[in-house]
């Protein structure tokens, strides 16, 4: 393989409407000068980690700080990073897919075995959200699996109080039920789920919610709320006894802000930590996949760090992740993140791609060139752990089932499990390459634009 000398520059669109491309300098395996890449996968443990190197074995996940970079482990002792997609199931809502499902596959469970097949050739060993778990823990190849347990959102569907948006769950003024008396006992309760795959040694770890809003202007959501609200009645107690009997909206600064977005936070994870930890004490806890600004609030992954085992995080509207942000995630929680989102669509398409956050360019050769070099910035911060593409099927046009999923080109196969064949060679070439490409990242290589 030959290695490219000068800087490689993909056009992108951030909003499918915007009026122009706009070209971003682009890392890839082929700026990793001295760097020799495999093309197939080294020999890896069962679950998919490196076996080269091998600390302790406790027969389940688990993170750990090996000299400057954090690793999970798997359960055999083998350093591992995870390396899934999201919503991996057997897509039958029109009668287009059904009909290429026959065909191809003939029954869930020869779909289950081919799937997770192709994942593993192409250097995947997990799946993430909204997959089936239960399906492709039947085949012969399994997968690493990471449920998501709603805690948040199926409260307070049972409650009252939240609706669907695109993408998850909203929240009357984007205040989250944290201080409501019975949640504590609803996050108990509803955890019992867990206790019958606590000793699955392929069960990751688990996530607790989705994008659950937590705003900078928290507070104020919160004394917003009708006054019967539990929220409400919290806020202002709070309020209150930090600014005295007369306290108003107009006394509210900066600070306050802050200190009561950490304590939402906290007792969010607390709460739901302690739940998942009574019915599993085996996995890890992986949050409730940040988004949005949350990303930057320092005392968010503070709160974070203090229940968490990993922090995880849908990372959309950066083209090349910033060290800056990826060693603060860590440096603010003292854990490592997981990248539980992140895609790009193309243009060469016959989706017209003007729904979802993920990145616009032009052909699906620019997918892959988007996925080597996101993913390369991630592996260069020492900090993250795995990520987790967001999915494995474009969306169906004829699927009207959800309100996000209907229009854009976001799988790794469309929408009739058919590969994009300009694609997925490139996220292989990147997979494979991920334990070799650590190591020599970490003896000094650098990955020139």
């Amino acid at each position: 393989m030959s290695f490219a000398a000068e800087p490689l520059k993909v056009d992108v669109k951030y909003k499918p409407h915007d009026k122009n491309w706009r070209s971003l300098e682009t890392r890839t395996l082929e700026h990793a000068v001295g760097f020799s890449p495999r093309s197939d996968a080294i020999k890896l443990s069962k679950y998919g980690g490196d076996l080269s190197q091998k600390t302790e074995a406790k027969g389940f996940f688990y993170a750990k700080k090996i000299g400057d970079r954090w690793w999970l482990v798997d359960p055999e002792g083998y350093r591992f990073i995870h390396l899934a997609i999201c919503s991996i199931f057997p897509a039958t809502n029109s009668d287009q897919a059904k009909e290429a499902f026959q065909k191809k596959f003939g029954s869930n469970e020869k779909w289950a075995e081919l799937t997770t097949a192709k994942m593993r050739v192409n250097g995947f060993n997990g799946s993430g959200s909204w997959s089936n778990d239960e399906l492709l823990g039947k085949a012969p190849q399994r997968l690493a699996y990471c449920p998501n347990w709603n805690f948040m959102s199926s409260y307070g569907r049972k409650r009252g109080g939240t609706f669907k948006k695109p993408g998850h769950t909203g929240y009357l003024n984007n205040a989250i039920f944290v201080f409501d008396p019975g949640f504590e006992t609803f996050a108990m309760n509803h955890a019992k789920k867990l206790a019958a795959t606590k000793d699955d040694p392929w069960l990751l770890g688990h996530f607790s919610d989705n994008e659950m809003p937590l705003k900078n202007d928290c507070l104020e959501n919160f004394l917003g709320l009708p006054k019967e609200e539990h929220g409400h009645k919290a806020a202002w107690e709070w309020l209150q006894k930090r600014k005295g009997a007369k306290a108003s909206l107009k006394d509210i600064n900066d600070q306050d802000r802050e200190d009561f977005l950490e304590l939402v936070a906290d007792r969010y994870f607390a709460i739901v930590s302690k739940a998942i930890k009574t019915h599993d004490p085996n996995h890890l806890y992986l949050g409730c996949r940040f988004h949005g600004r949350v990303k930057y609030s320092k005392v968010v992954f503070l709160a974070a760090g203090r229940h968490l085992d990993a922090v995880s995080i849908n990372h959309y509207g950066s083209w090349t992740p910033r060290r800056e942000h990826l060693d603060k995630w860590t440096k603010w929680s003292g854990k490592p993140f997981i990248i539980t989102e992140f895609y790009s669509k193309g243009a060469d398409t016959r989706l017209p791609n003007d729904s979802g956050a993920g990145w616009l360019v032009k052909t699906q050769k620019d997918r892959g060139l988007f996925y080597q070099n996101f993913c390369i910035g991630l592996l260069a911060s020492k900090n993250c752990v795995g990520w987790h593409y967001f999915r494995y099927q474009d969306n169906d046009m004829e699927d009207k089932s959800h309100p996000s999923n209907t229009v854009s080109n976001k799988g790794i196969l469309t929408a009739y499990y058919e590969e994009h064949a300009q694609y997925l060679p490139l996220i292989k070439q990147l997979n494979v390459n991920v334990y070799p490409l650590i190591d020599w990242l970490d003896k000094g290589g650098k990955v020139h634009p």
